[in-house]
């Protein structure tokens, strides 16, 4: 069964959600993120999706304290991307409680710094943020999109050890639309090994069936949840 990840925005400390990743689209759900974490561990949950809005923008680590706050009070494992653009961000990251990290725009950016991180931590502690439009990986929050082809991006990092790619449509983030299942299972079909995350577009529990059916190995849900659109005893019995 594809693993349903729980996901948690944060923009001024704040659960919010954006559409296609525009900082314009921002809705406020949820003023305390740590209720939120804790809900959703009640219901099931073994993972979270963190995501440091303010830090994907301002290309740093923004929201450390509310990493801690999370880590220390439950016993979820939190992977936690946005922002981390050096040693001094990926270092605090981790002594603030991240089990793993989301790494995207400083895997395009800077790979020789990426690399470093990924030999010094352990491959394992990498989750590699795939963002796309058109194919095309997209950086710094969506902001910019790249040369570099999805396919191409997977394999170079693939080679390093990479396990686990956290892949977002961009055009489905935030829509509610249902996930990009073809593209999921084009690049399953070159990379069968990969433990792929789906993300964006997940509408209702119809659109995990279908992930599920394409053998994709884990989907991060957040706004369906909030919206109500799964409810709470749907997501009991998804994380199950």
């Amino acid at each position: 069964m594809t693993k349903v990840i729980p996901a948690i925005d944060i923009m001024d400390g704040k659960c919010v959600r954006l559409k296609q990743g525009d900082f314009n689209t921002k809705t406020t759900y949820r003023d305390n993120p740590l209720e939120v974490a804790k809900e959703f561990e009640a219901l099931g949950a073994k993972r979270l999706h963190l995501v440091d809005l303010d830090g994907a923008k301002t290309k740093k680590v923004v929201n450390y304290a509310t990493l801690e706050t999370i880590c220390s009070n439950t016993d979820l494992v939190v992977d936690f991307g946005g922002g981390i653009q050096s040693n001094d961000d990926i270092r605090r990251v981790f002594e603030s409680g991240a089990a793993m990290v989301t790494c995207g725009s400083i895997a395009v950016k800077e790979k020789t710094l990426f690399e470093s991180w990924v030999n010094n931590f352990g491959a394992e502690k990498f989750i590699l943020a795939a963002d796309v439009k058109n194919k095309k990986i997209a950086v710094h929050g969506w902001q910019e999109t790249s040369d570099t082809s999805i396919f191409d991006f997977i394999e170079s990092y693939r080679q390093m050890g990479i396990t686990q790619v956290l892949c977002t449509d961009i055009s489905r983030d935030g829509m509610l639309g249902g996930s990009a299942v073809k593209l999921y299972e084009e690049i399953m079909l070159q990379f069968p090994t990969l433990k792929l995350i789906a993300s964006g577009g997940i509408g209702n529990v119809e659109d995990i069936e279908a992930l599920n059916k394409a053998n994709i190995y884990g989907v991060v849900v957040g706004k369906a949840i909030y919206e109500g659109k799964i409810t709470e005893e749907q997501l009991r019995k998804l994380l199950q």
